[in-house]
């Protein structure tokens, strides 16, 4: 630890020293006199010296709500905030889905006809290059 200083963690003392580094880019005087004029290694001197001062702050506990508490947001209510809608019937939902599927091979079909027409343009561009 002798690295770091009487800092804990190395990662501790990389955001210690940045954060002191942008103080004195800001115009902070600094804490020592160093040979560096570089403000980094200004900065890191101090925070392996001790001067610099910091505060672990505890995490805060995060508050978990029973299942009835819960609120849902459905998208068919205009994002009204409320209870969860029943499930609809299973019908509805094999009546939706063959409506996606048949659009779905709509638009693979349109898909391979553009780019049948594009290898075709590429071909006769070629063509017209070698003449």
């Amino acid at each position: 630890m002798s690295m770091f200083g009487n800092i804990d963690s190395k990662y501790r003392y990389v955001i210690l020293a940045s954060k002191r580094a942008k103080q004195l880019l800001k115009g902070a005087k600094p804490k020592i006199q160093a040979k560096s004029r570089n403000l980094i290694r200004i900065a890191q001197a101090e925070v392996k010296s001790g001067l610099i001062e910091y505060e672990i702050l505890p995490e805060p506990k995060e508050e978990t709500r029973d299942a009835e508490d819960r609120l849902y947001v459905s998208e068919g209510l205009d994002g009204v905030i409320g209870e969860a809608e029943p499930e609809a019937p299973k019908e509805a939902e094999e009546e939706a889905g063959e409506q996606t599927s048949g659009e779905a091979e709509e638009t693979e079909e349109e898909e391979s006809e553009e780019e049948a027409e594009e290898e075709e343009a590429d071909e006769e561009a070629e063509d017209e290059k070698e003449e």
